[in-house]
């Protein structure tokens, strides 16, 4: 509890809990920044922004923003200070903690580390892995959770084509692992590529049946559907601010703690250390003896991104109050339309690796016969004023399996260039989630639609690997 409680009071949540209740109980999106900005296009005049690039980075919920600037006039340093501000810093990152705890389902005894990203989590989770260790990883990870596990034992899986096909190959790889030494699963919770769902909860059960642990990469999970740590029984799970309607670059890792207080801080210095004294004599001397800490803050060195941390907190109460049965709902028309209308373009190929009936949250990638997509991608923004994203998408193992059997591309504006002997591989994906309005994902639809069919409107060239409007 605050020792300036009317302060807290003044800085945190009742700034946004004052405001109408109308946007957590609305059928429509949740206000976000940026639902109002207008773009040109090339063919003339201007249009309102869709941004369809949500799994890359979701624009901020008004709501976190608006927690933000409330507190703002109050910043200080955090856990050092005496003075009022950081005092009040203080107790709003550390109830921040017991915020993100809550959201995710944690444990009574789970840390939630506050990173920068999920990348950084993933990567202070693999600089804490015991000796040894073991790690089982699908190629269909997004680079932040495939890449981490350099220094250890990794085995990577092959992509399955179902559910119950990643369970199997899960299994069969555990059972052939050292049953003694320490393992550890990583796997995403939905593709960053396809949107598909994996079956968490019985990778999990594999895992443990097996000796080993697992962590849970929900970076395009979390803003999607509630995640628990307790129900999916997961060890560890992890995710990012800025997909999470929060801006700053924030992120969280949250889970078991022994691994985490057994091993060196990931940084070392200021806020890690508990006592460090000079080495007066012995082996060593002239050095010095640090006893670091055993709570999160062992990880947490130097000054924390108090806003970042709190824009977090923010998001999570403010999904948590909107209601995830609602989103989710809203959400799934949302994917049902845009599947159905890029369903009714022949020359559209959706990629997926579990079929058309697995379950989805907002992330679809497509290619389309004709078109390089980044030529796509960019008639889709010059002259609809829509932002989606082209490419591999971070995850290039999955997208060069997916599109193993695409026709050749034609070489036109924007073609990636490709290693000698390899065909340039690249995809469209559009993506949303809950502060999507209707108007933005039929303005999506029809505009496939117009470009397959008449093609663009505009010339386009190539700069610097990227295609652009030709002026």
């Amino acid at each position: 509890m605050s020792a300036y409680p009317n302060a807290t009071a003044t800085t945190s949540t009742d700034a946004a809990s004052a405001r109408t209740g109308a946007d957590a109980c609305c059928d429509g999106p949740l206000p976000v920044l940026g639902r109002d900005v207008t773009v040109p296009l090339v063919t003339g005049g201007e249009v309102t922004y869709a941004a369809l690039d949500y799994a890359a980075s979701a624009p901020a919920l008004q709501r976190v923003w608006d927690d933000v600037a409330a507190y703002a006039p109050y910043y200080g340093s955090v856990h050092r200070g005496a003075g009022y501000l950081s005092q009040l810093s203080t107790d709003l990152f550390e109830q921040s903690r017991v915020t993100v705890h809550e959201f995710l389902g944690c444990r009574p005894s789970d840390q939630v580390i506050f990173t920068r990203s999920t990348t950084d989590s993933l990567n202070l989770l693999a600089q804490v892995l015991p000796a040894g260790c073991q790690v089982f990883v699908f190629e269909t990870e997004h680079h932040a959770s495939l890449l981490p596990w350099r220094d250890a034992r990794v085995t990577y899986l092959n992509a399955p084509r179902t559910p119950e096909q990643a369970v199997e190959t899960l299994e069969r790889a555990l059972a052939d692992r050292d049953p003694h030494g320490p393992a550890l699963v990583c796997v995403t919770g939905a593709s960053n590529v396809t949107g598909e769902l994996w079956p968490v909860r019985e990778l999990a059960a594999a895992a443990h049946a097996h000796g080993a642990r697992i962590v849970l990469d929900a970076a395009q999970l979390a803003p999607h559907h509630p995640v628990s740590v307790t129900e999916l029984d997961v060890d560890w799970v992890a995710f990012s601010g800025h997909k999470l309607y929060a801006p700053f670059g924030s992120g969280v890792l949250a889970g078991r703690a022994d691994w985490l207080q057994d091993a060196e801080p990931y940084l070392a210095g200021g806020g890690a250390s508990r006592k460090v004294t000079r080495r007066v004599s012995g082996e060593g001397a002239g050095g010095v003896d640090v006893e670091w800490h055993t709570t999160a803050a062992r990880h947490e060195a130097g000054s924390p991104n108090v806003i970042g941390v709190y824009s977090i907190a923010s998001a999570c109460r403010a999904l948590t109050e909107a209601g995830f049965d609602r989103l989710v709902a809203r959400e799934q028309e949302l994917v049902r339309r845009v599947r159905e209308g890029l369903a009714d373009v022949p020359e559209v190929r959706i990629l997926s690796l579990f079929g058309d009936d697995a379950p989805r949250v907002g992330v679809i990638s497509f290619v389309v016969d004709g078109w390089n997509s980044s030529h796509f991608a960019a008639a889709l923004s010059a002259e609809y004023g829509i932002g989606v994203r082209d490419g591999l998408f971070c995850a290039h193992p999955l997208v060069r399996t997916l599109l193993g059997s695409a026709p050749q591309e034609p070489g036109e504006c924007g073609a990636p260039e490709a290693a000698p002997g390899e065909r340039s591989l690249n995809a469209i994906r559009v993506s949303f989630g809950a502060g999507t309005p209707d108007e933005h994902v039929e303005r999506f639809v029809g505009a496939v639609r117009e470009l397959v069919a008449d093609g663009a409107k505009w010339q386009y060239r190539t700069e610097e690997g990227r295609c652009v409007p030709a002026v």
